[in-house]
């Protein structure tokens, strides 16, 4: 908590970021620049691919267009301010923009992880229970995975952002990030902040732990599926098939 002696509410923060090397921002503000428009061309073209190619509509690209497209939310929700604070030098964000900024961050960050668990569920049906794949794994179901993923990523933080929006901040103002993380945020505030702590922390565990135990539980029984399977060849095929995620946004980039 920060200290109460001064207790008129400020209206913004100072992002400190890069300060400290104010001969680099020019050179920092193009390279991030580069990596920015890769990343949203990189993953705007798979989603292209998925929706358009019809021998791409199947639950594994499916989730794959899904994910492209949750990375180009997640880096868009911090990369535009950041570039322009490198180019302007303006590092003030508002205390409602800085919340805005902090929800759509935290929730497509909890959104790519149920992905990324959706997705290892998707290869362990494909690896582990191949004739029943196709059944398991209809479209239908795989809609509601991908919505499920969803709305488990925005609806938690949209509690935590309500707890969190409460909080009075009264200075100083100044966030030594690149953006507005949220453990950083708290300690500035000069309310009582015990409540909005342990709603971090719950929610961190409720909904980001079993996301993470599912993917974990998923790769150790496509592994073990895996080493059972006599021929090399067969488990090269499988290995690739676990990968796939991976290896196939490559090809679509390269179509």
């Amino acid at each position: 908590m920060a200290d109460c002696r001064n207790q008129t509410a400020i209206t913004e923060f100072f992002l400190l970021g890069f300060g400290d090397l104010p001969d680099l921002q020019i050179l920092l503000f193009l390279m991030f620049l580069v990596i920015y428009m890769a990343t949203v061309v990189g993953n705007t073209l798979i989603v292209v691919l998925v929706v358009a190619d019809q021998h791409l509509h199947s639950p594994m690209y499916f989730f794959l267009g899904n994910l492209s497209c949750v990375e180009t939310c997640y880096t868009s929700a911090i990369m535009p301010r950041m570039l322009a604070s490198l180019l302007t030098g303006d590092k003030t964000i508002s205390v409602s923009g800085c919340i805005i900024q902090l929800y759509f961050f935290g929730s497509l960050a909890a959104t790519e992880c149920c992905l990324l668990a959706v997705m290892s569920y998707d290869r362990y049906l494909a690896i582990c229970k191949p004739l029943h794949y196709s059944t398991l794994m209809n479209i239908r179901f795989s809609f509601q995975l991908a919505a499920c993923s969803w709305l488990n990523g925005f609806l938690p933080i949209t509690n935590f952002v309500l707890f969190l929006s409460q909080l009075i901040f009264c200075g100083p103002n100044e966030i030594d990030h690149l953006y507005c993380d949220p453990l950083p945020l708290i300690e500035l505030s000069c309310s009582d902040t015990h409540q909005v702590i342990l709603a971090d922390f719950i929610l961190a565990c409720v909904f980001t732990l079993p996301p993470f135990l599912l993917t974990l539980t998923s790769y150790m029984c496509i592994i073990a599926t895996i080493l059972r399977i006599p021929s090399t060849t067969g488990r090269q095929k499988a290995f690739s098939t676990c990968s796939s995620c991976y290896s196939s946004s490559r090809k679509l980039m390269l179509k």
